[in-house]
């Protein structure tokens, strides 16, 4: 774990406007720097960063973080990886606070990567010597250029060739790493031989395992590393850490299923796809590519076998697709994968035939539809009823009431009436986070600003509401957060996003030991169910350019106004009340009250 006091240190050290400066140019425009949105497509700059506050925000979109946040919603960073980053740039070394086995569970993993880095070499090194392998990537219209951007290697078609690397072949670690089987008799053997090595890495760029095609005929065709303490088939891509450029160029990324495809499409031009590794799509895999891109393009064979596989990602999809953001299916001519395609047509057919990808939406309710068409009174009823549990998982709530209302034409009912049976926005909530965990476990901040990403796809005018009693508490205490230890600020009752928003921020705020900064406290709640209303407050008071003085003036102003406001509704629940009702104390209360009323405001 990163200790949270050390992320506040962190971000009070580094300049977010040299971070953001060093991979999208800002200017000046005032006390703040502006440029075009890199979440979204725009003309007129409305991406604005802070560098009083430490704050970047779209006004566009709604985008917003600290410099911690941006690296990672630009570059696709881990929390733990965007805070290595910046402590290297300001000359920091990241203390970490070890759980139980946790440095040897670090320690393993980077002695498993140093070993398959080595094999990974060594697989390369293998094909120059081997003819046919050569031969069989030329046949598949690969250059050499190609296969050693990807780092295409060959693992000999014998028992024991990695013991030409690794000297000590009975090493334990050879085993755990996957590239080695031991055999019930105790006698060991390479897991990959007589097989096309496609490395898979992580997103730092290591190496994590493998995937092998066979040369020749034999069974299973592609062989990939077992799952391992680095390599998990449910959370990687192969492919992702060299299309991560492109795929933010293009805006969108291609999923296909081999590693073939990926490599094949590259060769013509299209550098935005990537695979995954002989597994579904899971939400995991889905979380990861809408958080580089807005537009999610499954292409899947048109047989049996393609269409299982795209139902499955789009039930993997549903719980983390958001608006803004978009999935969409292409399924390509029977007996054609992606290798086979843009070899045969080219670059340009491939594109045009992403362009007209089915949307989910659409390919939901069709093979409902045809599941269960609803020619019939019974038809309709059975395709409601598939319909409730995929609409059930849909976290997107405009996308969930365009399905519902596309549902009801299908089944001839109002569409209040349908909502109610398949349950009205019961998942808009359930990816965003119902609780914001502390930054020294970085379990919120590692979802990467989701509330942020939400909005990328989908540029909006910022919605400029005058300041109630509650956004005039928040605001002032985010510009200068030192007010909630100094003054005695309202706690109202839970109940809003507001409320419960000030609350947390004036609790979190006086329990929060040394220095607080505006930076320090997003970070706190990135992620979190109260993320969205501090970035609003919080940009707000960004276009105000509120300083110290005033912020510490529209809260004492507020928190008195506030007061009184609560006073009076207590005054008016005792004045409801028969006399003969209250309590003594409650008479007191009440005339004391009238006495206060009565007298008129001063200012």
């Amino acid at each position: 774990m990163i200790p949270n006091d050390f992320v506040q240190t962190l971000l009070a050290r580094v300049d977010i406007v040299d971070v953001i400066d060093r991979l999208v140019p800002l200017r000046k425009a005032g006390a703040n720097y502006q440029a075009c949105c890199p979440f979204h497509s725009e003309k007129t700059p409305s991406f604005t960063v802070s560098p009083t506050k430490q704050f970047y925000h779209c006004f566009g979109c709604g985008a917003h973080g600290t410099a911690i946040g941006f690296l990672m919603e630009y570059a696709g960073k881990s929390f733990p990886e965007a805070v290595e980053s910046l402590a290297r740039d300001a000359g920091l070394e990241v203390p970490r606070v070890e759980r139980p086995g946790e440095r040897e569970r670090r320690e393993e993993a980077t002695d498993l990567c140093d070993l398959l880095l080595a094999a990974a070499k060594f697989y390369r090194a293998q094909l120059k010597d081997a003819t046919p392998a050569i031969e069989y990537l030329k046949r598949r219209g690969l250059t050499g250029a190609i296969a050693a951007r990807f780092g295409i290697g060959y693992a000999p078609d014998a028992w024991q060739p990695l013991a030409a690397a690794f000297p000590a072949y009975d090493d334990p670690a050879l085993e755990a790493a996957g590239l080695v089987v031991r055999r019930d008799d105790g006698k060991r053997y390479d897991r990959f031989r007589g097989r096309i090595m496609f490395p898979i890495h992580d997103t730092r760029g290591r190496v994590i395992g493998f995937g092998g095609r066979i040369l020749d005929s034999g069974e299973p065709k592609y062989l990939n590393s077992p799952e391992t303490p680095v390599f998990s088939k449910g959370r990687e891509l192969y492919g992702l850490f060299l299309a991560r450029d492109a795929i933010r160029d293009a805006e969108r990324v291609v999923v296909v299923e081999g590693y073939m495809d990926v490599v094949a499409l590259a060769q013509h031009g299209i550098e935005y796809a990537v695979a995954t590794l002989g597994t579904s799509t899971t939400p995991v895999h889905a979380q990861k590519l809408f958080r580089l891109a807005d537009s999610v393009v499954f292409c899947f064979d048109g047989d049996a076998a393609g269409r299982k596989a795209a139902w499955r990602a789009l039930e993997n999809t549903l719980p983390v697709l958001v608006d803004g953001k978009e999935a969409r299916f292409l399924f390509l001519p029977d007996g054609e994968d992606p290798d086979d395609f843009v070899r045969r047509r080219g670059k340009a057919a491939f594109e045009q035939a992403i362009a007209a990808a089915q949307p989910l939406s659409e390919y939901l309710v069709s093979e409902l539809a045809t599941l269960h068409p609803p020619g019939t009174a019974e038809g309709r009823a059975a395709l409601l009823t598939a319909a409730r549990p995929l609409v059930g998982q849909i976290a997107a709530p405009i996308l969930g009431a365009l399905l519902r209302r596309r549902l009801a034409e299908l089944a001839e009912l109002p569409g209040d009436q349908v909502a109610m049976l398949l349950g009205e926005g019961s998942a808009s909530g359930s990816t965003s986070g119902s609780t914001a965990g502390p930054v020294s476990g970085h379990a919120a901040p590692d979802r990467g600003f989701r509330n942020a990403a939400q909005r990328h796809g989908t540029p909006r005018a910022q919605a400029r509401r005058p300041p109630s009693l509650l956004r005039a508490l928040i605001q002032g205490v985010l510009v200068e957060p030192d007010l909630a230890r100094r003054h005695d600020l309202p706690r109202p009752g839970l109940g809003t996003p507001e409320a419960d928003a000030l609350t947390a921020l004036v609790d979190h705020c006086r329990a929060a030991a040394g220095e607080l900064t505006t930076a320090g406290i997003i970070q706190h709640f990135a992620g979190g169910p109260h993320a969205d209303v501090y970035a609003t407050a919080l940009a707000s008071a960004a276009d105000q350019d509120l300083s110290a003085e005033q912020a510490q003036t529209q809260v004492l102003a507020a928190g008195e106004r506030w007061r009184r406001q609560e006073d009076g509704r207590g005054l008016q629940a005792l004045l409801a009340q028969p006399l003969d009702r209250l309590t003594p104390e409650e008479r007191e209360s009440l005339t004391q009250g009238l006495k206060a009323h009565a007298k008129p405001e001063s200012g």
